[in-house]
């Protein structure tokens, strides 16, 4: 437990990327040989991959590493800090983004592989609704974005919508899936299966008939013969949506300066 005398002496860590993120307390142990940060977080990552978020531990992590949890506080001051830097090391995974060509297939590209990454690695995404996402592969990642958006030739005062817009988008549209995939994998059922039991559930229920015959038309509509293939399709189409909205918007201010026009009921912009 930490002391109100330590807590005066060593504030609460807003980020492991603030203040160089080195650990705030004296350690009376020796470092264990072979111990590094980066084996630290490498095994972070393995053990929210295989066990999830919910079992994380300081104590369950020592084991993986065969050291005593102590051992892990000359490295970092909390299970906090190992999340921080297990989230931002992720994200070195994801593909170098082109910095040439259409900025609609750099964007179809970038959405792609950031949604990839949040299925791939199901705790990302409460992780990245809570920490600052400061870290130098975050960072760098960010920062590709906001060169495509710039690309689209939208007025500056949009872009950060727009970048909202998108990707706050995939955010979901990943979360959603890597949990329901997650979700079939406890139970045993593929992705069909699952889907099927859920519909005929849906079905046997004659109060939510109009409900059903109205989604199995809206399904129809759409095609694909399984679970991945309709994803595949609605994720094409949403971003298809987005990127005309950006065409819209861009072609809209561009015909404001052309004729001076006042464009405020264009939509509120982002902060």
């Amino acid at each position: 437990m930490v002391s109100a005398s330590d807590r005066v002496k060593n504030p609460a860590r807003t980020s492991v990327w603030i203040d160089g993120g080195a650990p705030s307390r004296s350690r009376r142990t020796e470092s264990p040989a072979g111990l590094d940060r980066n084996r630290i977080t490498e095994a972070s990552v393995r053990l929210l991959d295989a066990e999830g978020l919910a079992k994380f531990s300081m104590r369950r992590l020592a084991a993986e590493l065969d050291v005593t949890a102590m051992s892990l506080y000359w490295y970092v001051d909390t299970k906090d800090d190992l999340l921080e830097l297990a989230l931002d090391s992720v994200y070195a995974e994801l593909p170098p983004p082109r910095v040439d060509g259409d900025w609609r297939e750099r964007l179809r590209e970038i959405a792609r592989s950031y949604r990839e990454l949040l299925v791939r690695h199901i705790w990302i995404s409460p992780l990245a609704g809570t920490f600052l996402n400061i870290g130098p592969n975050s960072v760098r990642f960010s920062y590709a974005v906001q060169t495509i958006i710039q690309a689209t030739g939208l007025p500056l005062e949009r872009q950060t919508g727009a970048l909202s817009a998108v990707f706050q988008f995939v955010y979901g549209f990943g979360t959603v899936e890597g949990h329901f995939k997650a979700r079939c994998d406890a139970t045993g059922l593929t992705q069909d299966e699952y889907h099927r039991r859920a519909m005929s559930t849906i079905r046997a229920q004659p109060h939510l008939r109009e409900i059903v015959e109205s989604s199995d038309e809206l399904m129809a509509a759409r095609g694909g013969d399984t679970v991945e293939e309709m994803r595949e399709r609605d994720f094409g189409v949403a971003l298809d949506v987005l990127i005309a909205g950006i065409e819209a918007m861009r072609e809209r201010g561009a015909e404001g300066a052309g004729t001076g026009a006042d464009h405020e009921d264009s939509g509120p912009t982002s902060p």
